[in-house]
C-alpha cells in the first residue's frame, strides 16, 4: 500500500538536500583564461564572475578591442566550466534520493 506520509518524508529529505547542495555552489570554483594566460577570469558554480586578472601589457596597449575579447573568452570559459562542476555536484549530492523514472529529467532545476 502506497505510505503517504513516507513519501512525503522522502520529498522534504530531497528538498533539504537539494537546498544544501546549491547553498555549497559559492564554493565551487572554475577559472578560465585567454591570450595565453593574459586574461583570467574565475566564477563560483552560482555563474558569478568572482575574480578578474589582466596582463598589465593588455592595460597599457591600445588595442582595446583585443583586450574586450580576451576577456570575454576568459569569463566564458570560467563561467562554461563552473556550470559544468555545479551540475556535477547538484548530481552528486542528490544521488539516490529519486527513483530512476525514465524520461524524467531533473537536471533542469540545477
Amino acid at each position: 500500500m502506497f505510505d503517504m506520509m513516507k513519501m512525503m518524508g522522502k520529498v522534504k529529505e530531497m528538498q533539504a538536500k537539494m537546498k544544501e547542495a546549491q547553498d555549497q555552489l559559492k564554493d565551487i570554483t572554475a577559472e578560465g583564461e585567454s591570450g595565453g594566460g593574459m586574461v583570467k577570469a574565475r566564477a563560483n558554480g552560482n555563474k558569478e564572475l568572482i575574480g578578474l586578472e589582466i596582463d598589465e601589457s593588455l592595460v597599457n596597449g591600445t588595442d582595446k578591442d583585443m583586450m574586450r575579447d580576451l576577456i570575454i573568452a576568459a569569463v566564458n570559459k570560467a563561467v562554461i566550466d563552473a556550470d559544468i562542476k555545479a551540475k556535477e555536484h547538484m548530481k552528486k549530492s542528490t544521488e539516490g534520493l529519486m527513483p530512476n523514472i525514465p524520461g524524467m529529467d531533473l537536471s533542469g532545476m540545477m
